[in-house]
């Protein structure tokens, strides 16, 4: 997290590194050069100033090119100012940059910047500007007669644009424009072309319809036939791209990134993309004389990606397209060269001097077309999960059988668009399931003796531990059941069972333990021994590891066992009575490099948890206790770990009988727990903590009414529950088919699990947040506008009903085929080889077609019914008029009704965005029958503006029209219009009620508040915000008090001054009436809280992610993020937070150089809000760091890591 804007980034190898550091553009006025070491964390190497904070115009920041060769980089701003840092190292090999060396063009416009390769000759930058003209006289008049505001777009017609050398003189020390050359008006993109002696060098010039290949040396293409010498412009080659069929012949197709790969020496290619999608391959021929001069270019096909925001090519040839909205993608060329193709070459063009000049209309005569289709010469091999952009986000327990609510989002454009449900919890890979005898009492796992080819060990047995027997499963290619050939015990039930010295600490070979009631069974080589016990007692329960066995005896006797090292016999080591009985016990895994655990924890039924030394000179002393009040501990695990100072940690899970959990800190050297231990609540059952391994790192299983994972990562402990049904017992598993797996019972099955190896649905909520959500993705055919939530009264139909409203047009209008999914799916595998497998051939289809540029006003909707209930599978689909778009919704219950649930759909016929326009307006209105289908009941024809925004007000329908705020009434035929409040300051964009009040969000000018005489049969306006601000979405948090996002990036909550409605309506309605129109006599609002998340925020509720926590505001953005503001509930709550904050806005290192207060206050200034970013960041600070800021704030680095956890408990 950089709490910045990030305008531009770039990767350049200095001279003499191994790898590449990052150059970073943001609004901060600072270049930041980044390292990413081996580990991945970035290390700041220099950030130095240059300009103003913000995106200004004339700051640079905006465009960044590096020197190939890693010599210099330069920045630039949109307008004028460029400047050029030279890079180099010190006798330390540090990365040294000098001061910056100023190349500004007053009156220019830069559009984009590259660094050209010209091998090792002074570095040359290439910009593609156009510089204006200064028309202001010195009345402030420009000579054209017009105000000097006129925007450049204006008067950009007779102007031309340029590609600009800039040349670094690294003996002068000086930046010169050394040549310049016109290009085609639309050219928007640059792209170098290796140098030196792998190419010709220059730069690819993308633009409408054209690529042009531009050099400062590079030869005359011949002049075609015809032409005039002098008019045609030397030293160019320029080709048109192919286009699709159908494509309007009018309507350009621009080129918006290209990129260079280079294959070897000499032998390169680049890919460029345009604004649909379409990839080309480009092509330069050099001559067989000369490597340097460029005789021909030529552009083909490659294939249809989604709509990126770059094209990355990796040195193993894999190529990653960044989508503008939706999954990303990770792609695998199957072919180079590509055959039967759309080609277009430079050579023998006799059009090349018209294709200069001309327009769209003279590149659609002389380009060749194709149609879109599937992938042939790309693979997708990855797909990296996007929410962007989120439209609307709806939060409930809606499926009717989990625990925790699900978050449903609509994201995405086009056929992209999907619905998604996000659930808090890690995604589980149900791997196997197995039918047991019965129902089972715990589950082992036992390694096997003989490790791998790979030098890990995998698991020999599953043992399955019942009320009277035990089940052994051999593990191997299949899971077979074994019988007494195994050495177990199968007679009775297994309290504990292990592989002894397999540990990988080069023990002599142990064997296998087994432990059940009546002794303790040693098999060693194909014989048993045995231990009884003695007398009539039994054993309760016991722990073991690879050398290690505790068992603990009715009455609370413990008798300790070990592994001889040199026998490979197992011995009584220690006894000791802990005066209570016991219910759990561990001894926790062997740590690497040692030879056994040093402590055991002993959960007693007197509320108590005993950690006890397993250190030969102190065995079983009890080093400390914790008291656990009114509960029993139902089960205890240690856990090995390193903590934030980088030394070895300690963490005791301790599973209560109350469904809580508790997890505590041990002192590795004198066993002492931490005073301040975390507990949560997990579930109505008592929790079964064990051991698992998850990525590598030790993790802990926690079973209650939910499964949980609780792991250690980036300096903090995170408890994340996993999507999947209850389980009763577990542990670990791996195989060389599951490294990592978890096999577990749920009833009488057998399950093996595999945890975060879904495919990638797992979308992680921010760069620092460990807590993932599992999605689930359900496709949508147009471009979703808003959603609502219906229930329907009667009882037999009592489900939950989502209803999303979608629409398309203009440049969100989508190229889509007529027939179903399934028919294109049976198409398109028949055309792809029959050899091929089904997996491969799926990933090969692709339903992105890219835009098509529809005629203006030309849109199609729908309005679809889903059942959330039942996997959110579609119940109705009701395709609108033609041209009609369904832009709002909302569910409403009429009195004269009955209070019957029905749906109000707002549409808008034959709207154009610009000008903003349309032919009419109309709001339908739908019952749902038997919550499985729309009906229609009529069509309300409305004027004054499209209609944006409904909700329902005390059993009749508020509707936003245009600037007037109206109120209907239901009808038999039509609506019918009950009154009206007209003169709201531009158009009204959202609408809440409450009560007899109503909330009404300006698209301009904030937020409006209004109340509903009834008496009068009037609205009049209560209260206004005095501050403008283009709301976007808005939230009720009580009936005086509304948070609202805007376009800019903010979130606010303001609040109705206390007695500003109390004047409003008086008994005659005169005062009222007058007062409405005096903008300076009606109330405003109160600002209580500002904060800039950064992110344009388009939709906001007000709900709880916890069953039975409290609510929260969530909130999410164009792209993709989901948030929340957590409210405090303690005034020691607000000061701690905002000491904590106060510390670390100088503690916390700036990547960008950007202060995280400035940030925050981008607009206006942060206010009673706590930025929760931040304060999670002290979990990443160094331990020093910490320490120091825990003792300004007098408490321990504990105290402080416990406080924020807990924070993150009550939202999650």
């Amino acid at each position: 997290e950089t709490r910045s804007v990030l305008r531009s980034v770039s990767a350049v190898r200095v001279s003499g590194g191994k790898r590449d550091v990052v150059v970073v553009g943001s609004d901060s006025g600072c270049l930041a050069v980044i390292d990413f070491g081996e580990e991945g964390v970035g290390r700041v190497l220099h950030c130095p100033v240059f300009g103003k904070v913000g995106c200004r115009r004339d700051t640079p920041g905006q465009y960044i090119a590096t020197d190939p060769r890693g010599r210099a980089t330069m920045i630039s701003s949109i307008e004028k100012r460029k400047l050029v840092y030279v890079l180099n190292r010190d006798t330390s090999g540090n990365v040294t940059m000098a001061s910056p060396l100023e190349a500004h063009r007053p009156r220019t416009v830069v559009f984009d910047l590259v660094g050209v390769d010209n091998g090792y000759d002074n570095p040359i930058f290439a910009s593609l500007e156009v510089q204006y003209e200064d028309y202001e006289d010195e009345d402030g008049r420009n000579g054209r007669g017009e105000e000097d505001n006129v925007p450049l777009g204006k008067l950009g017609d007779g102007f031309t644009k340029q590609l600009a050398y800039y040349e670094l003189d690294l003996g002068l020390n000086h930046v010169s424009r050394r040549w310049a050359t016109t290009t085609h008006r639309t050219a928007c993109c640059l792209a170098a072309i290796p140098g030196g002696a792998d190419g010709p060098s220059g730069v690819l010039v993308g633009g409408e319809d054209y690529i042009e290949y531009l050099h400062e040396g590079m030869a005359s293409p011949p002049i075609p036939n015809g032409a005039k010498v002098g008019k045609f412009p030397p030293k160019r080659l320029i080709c048109a791209i192919p286009r699709r069929e159908l494509h309007p012949e009018s309507k350009g197709i621009l080129i918006t990134h290209m990129t260079v790969l280079r294959q070897k020496k000499g032998k390169f290619f680049a890919l460029a993309q345009s604004e649909l999608g379409d990839v080309y391959k480009v092509t330069l021929q050099m001559s067989k004389e000369d490597k340097t001069i460029v005789q021909h270019m030529t552009v083909c096909l490659l294939d249809t990606l989604p709509v990126g925001t770059g094209l990355n090519i990796s040195k193993l040839a894999l190529l990653f397209v960044p989508a503008e909205f939706g999954d990303h993608g990770l792609y695998q060329f199957d072919a180079i060269d590509i055959e039967d193709s759309a080609v277009n070459a430079s050579s023998g063009d006799e059009n090349a001097e018209d294709a200069f000049y001309s327009t769209s209309e003279m590149a659609a005569s002389i380009a060749p077309t194709f149609r879109p289709t599937v992938l042939r010469n790309l693979h997708k091999v990855y797909t990296l999960d996007s929410l962007a952009p989120v439209i609307s986000v709806l939060v409930g327990e809606l499926a009717g059988n989990e625990v925790s609510p699900q978050l449903y989002a609509l994201c995405g454009r086009g056929p992209t668009s999907s619905l998604r449900v996000l659930r808090h919890g890690l995604s589980v890979t149900e791997l196997a399931v197995s039918e047991l005898p019965g129902v089972p009492g715990a589950v082992f796992n036992v390694r096997d003796d003989q490790a791998a080819k790979n030098g890990k060990f995998y698991d020999r047995y599953i043992v399955v531990s019942f009320a009277d027997a035990t089940l052994v499963l051999s593990v191997g290619e299949t899971v077979e059941e074994m019988g007494k050939e195994s050495g177990f015990l199968t007679t009775e039930p297994t309290l504990a069972c292990s592989a002894l010295g397999n540990g990988g600490n080069g023990e002599q070979e142990g064997g296998i333990v087994q432990v059940y009631p009546g002794g303790v069974r040693h098999i060693q080589r194909g014989s048993v021994s045995q231990w009884h016990v003695p007398g009539i007692k039994k054993i309760e329960c016991a722990s073991a590891n690879e050398s290690q066995i505790l068992i603990a005896l009715v009455g609370g006797e413990l008798i300790y066992f070990e592994l001889d090292p040199l026998s490979g016999n197992l011995m009584e080591a220690a006894t000791k009575d802990v005066g209570a009985d016991v219910c759990s016990l561990d001894v926790g895994a062997v740590p690497k490099g040692k030879s056994r655990s040093l402590f055991a924890a002993v959960g007693c039924r007197d509320s108590t948890v005993r950690l006890l030394s397993l250190a030969p000179g102190s065995l079983l002393e009890q080093k400390s206790s914790t008291t656990l009040g009114t509960t029993r501990p139902h089960s205890v695990a240690l856990s090995n770990g390193v903590g934030s100072d980088g030394a070895g940690e300690i963490t005791l899970s301790v599973g209560l009988d109350d469904g809580s959990a508790l997890r505590a800190g041990v002192d590795p050297i004198t066993g002492a727990m931490s005073t301040s231990p975390s507990r949560r609540f997990l579930g109505a059952r008592p929790v079964a903590v064990s051991r698992v391994m998850i990525e590598g790192s030790p993790s802990t299983l926690l079973l209650s009414s939910r499964p949980w994972i609780g792991r250690a990562g980036q300096g903090r402990h995170a408890l994340a529950p996993m999507s999947y049904a209850p389980l009763d017992h577990g542990c670990s598993f791996s195989n060389e088919a599951v490294r990592e797996g978890i096999v577990a019972t749920s009833g009488s099955t057998l399950r093996i699990l595999s945890v975060g190896e879904s495919g990638g649905n797992d979308v992680v909520l921010g760069a620092e947040d460990d807590e993932a959500f599992n999605s689930t993705r359900i496709g949508l055919r147009y471009t979703p506008r808003q959603m609502c939530l219906l229930s329907a009264k009667v009882s037999e139909a009592s489900r939950k009903i989502v209803l999303a409203v979608k629409a398309k047009g203009d440049d969100e209008a989508m190229d889509m085929d007529e027939d179903s999914d399934e028919d294109d799916t049976n198409m398109d595998e028949k055309k792809v080889d029959g050899d091929d497998d089904d997996e491969d051939d799926t990933t090969r289809l692709t339903p992105i077609r890219g835009p098509v540029p529809a005629v203006q006003g030309r849109w199609g909707s729908c309005v679809r019914l889903v059942d959330p209930a039942d996997g959110c599978t579609t119940l109705d689909c009701i395709e609108m008029n033609r041209n009609e778009a369904a832009l709002c919704c909302a569910s409403v219950r009429f009195h004269s009704r009955g209070g019957e649930s029905l749906l109000a759909v707002g549409t808008v016929t034959g709207m154009t965005m610009n000008p903003l326009r349309h032919s009419s307006s109309h709001v339908v209105l739908y019952r749902v029958v038997n919550g499985e289908r729309l009906q229609l009941l009529h069509r309300t024809t409305v004027d004054d503006g499209p209609v944006l925004s409904l909700v329902h007000f005390q059993g009749r329908l508020l509707v936003g029209v245009g600037k007037t705020v109206r109120l209907y009434e239901m009808g038999k035929r039509q609506l019918l219009k009950k009154c009206e409040l007209r003169g709201m300051p531009t158009m009204v964009k959202t609408l809440q009620a409450a009560g007899d009040r109503a909330f009404v969000g300006d698209m301009m000018q904030s937020m409006q508040f209004i109340r509903y005489d009834s008496t009068a049969n009037r609205l009049v306006l209560v209260a206004k915000d005095r501050n403008p601000r283009p709301i976007t979405c808005q939230e009720l948090l009580d009936i005086n008090t509304v948070a609202v996002g805007d376009k800019f990036g903010n979130v606010t909550i303001l609040r109705l001054p206390r007695g500003a409605d109390a004047g409003a309506i008086d008994v005659t309605g005169t005062r009222a009436l007058w007062d409405s129109a005096r903008d300076d006599a009606t109330p405003k609002l109160e600002t209580l809280c500002t904060y800039h998340v950064g992110e344009v925020v388009t939709s906001m509720t007000r709900a709880s992610l916890v069953a039975g926590g409290a609510e929260s505001l969530i909130y999410v953005t164009v792209t993709g993020r989901v948030g929340a503001f957590v409210p405090f509930t303690s005034r020691d709550d607000v000061e701690f937070y905002t000491s904590l904050e106060g510390f670390l806005r100088t503690e916390t290192p700036r990547p960008t150089g950007r202060d995280p207060q400035s940030y925050r206050s981008y607009y206006a200034p942060m206010k009673h809000i706590v930025d929760g970013d931040l304060c999670d960041a002290f979990a990443q600070l160094p331990y020093e760091t910490k320490q120091k800021i825990a003792e300004s704030l007098d408490r321990s680095v504990g105290e402080v890591m416990k406080k924020l956890e807990d924070t993150r408990n009550a939202l999650l």
